[in-house]
C-alpha cells in the first residue's frame, strides 16, 4: 500500500470521527485532545511490550501490540496533516540524516 492510501484512510478515519464527536459531545477533537489521544495509545504500546517481555500479562498481547502500534500510526498521520506536515518527506529526511549521523559515528570508532 502507498504511504498517500495510509494518509488518506487515517484522515477519512478522522473525518468519520469528527463527525461521531460533533454528534456526542457538540464538537470534534481538538488537536490537542488527539495528540493526548496518542499519548494514551502510547501507554498502552508500552504496556504490550512489557506484556511480549515477559514482564506483564496481558492475553493475546500479540494482537494488541499489532492494534496500538495501528493507533499510533493512525494518530502521528492525523497529527502530521493537521500540522501540514508532509509525513513521508519528514521521514525520508530523517533516515537519511540518522544514516548520515552513523556513518559519521561508525567513521570516528574506526
Amino acid at each position: 500500500m502507498e504511504f498517500d492510501t495510509f494518509r488518506r484512510r487515517a484522515m477519512e478515519i478522522r473525518r468519520q470521527y469528527a463527525d461521531l464527536e460533533r454528534r456526542q459531545y457538540g464538537r470534534a477533537w481538538t488537536g490537542e485532545e488527539i495528540a493526548l489521544g496518542f499519548i494514551g495509545d502510547v501507554g498502552d504500546l508500552c504496556k504490550l511490550l512489557l506484556a511480549e517481555s515477559g514482564v506483564h500479562h496481558i492475553p493475546d498481547a500479540q494482537a494488541g501490540l499489532a492494534h496500538e502500534l495501528a493507533d499510533c500510526l493512525w494518530s502521528l498521520l492525523v497529527l502530521a496533516e493537521a500540522h501540514g506536515i508532509d509525513l513521508e518527506q519528514a521521514f525520508v529526511d530523517t533516515m537519511d540524516a540518522l544514516e548520515r549521523h552513523i556513518r559519521a559515528q561508525s567513521a570516528i570508532s574506526e
